[in-house]
């Protein structure tokens, strides 16, 4: 699924939902900010590549690891990967050098400007690593200034997202 970077999010219209990746709960929320595309890319569509700033594909996957949004219960390929890698990994399971799952099942968000969140899906740690896909610079500044481990909303501080709502309340997964 292809979306120009920094174009309006559209993936999907139901707002956004975090999971709790230690726990069966989640949070649903209509975001308070705009939520902009980064990193849906497609072999049919041109997008920038280059050498990645310093810092920024380790501090990109910690992301990706923290954070469990929108998740889907398919499956998504790399159309830039004619095969799946040649390894045993199993396809969630990280690889030595940054190679990166093929595969995503869900997306991140990561908090830009005053009121704007960058929406990526989860295969953009495998389109930086092994692809070298470069995002715009407004987003890969605002993967290196955000921490998931300490920016964190007061009532919900099991939430690796600084921006959710005060009054949405937990659902428990069944």
């Amino acid at each position: 699924m292809f979306y120009e970077d920094l174009s309006r999010y559209g993936y999907t219209e139901d707002g956004d939902t975090f999971y709790d990746p230690h726990n069966l709960r989640i949070v649903r929320f209509e975001p308070p900010y705009e939520r902009l595309n980064i990193g849906w890319l497609s072999d049919a569509e041109p997008w920038a590549s280059g050498p990645a700033p310093a810092g920024f594909i380790d501090k990109l996957l910690a992301v990706i690891e923290a954070q469990a949004i929108n998740q889907m219960l398919g499956i998504h390929p790399c159309d830039s990967c004619a095969i799946p890698f040649d390894d045993p990994h199993p396809w969630y399971v990280p690889r030595t050098g940054n190679r990166c799952a093929s595969w995503g099942t869900g997306e991140i968000r990561v908090p830009g400007t005053s009121g704007t969140a960058f929406a990526a899906p989860t295969l953009i740690g495998h389109y930086v690593a092994d692809h070298g896909y470069l995002p715009p610079k407004a987003f890969t500044d605002a993967v290196l200034a955000f921490d998931p481990h300490t920016h964190r909303p007061p009532r919900h501080p099991w939430l690796p997202f600084p921006w959710i709502p005060e009054d949405v309340e937990p659902e428990w997964i069944e």
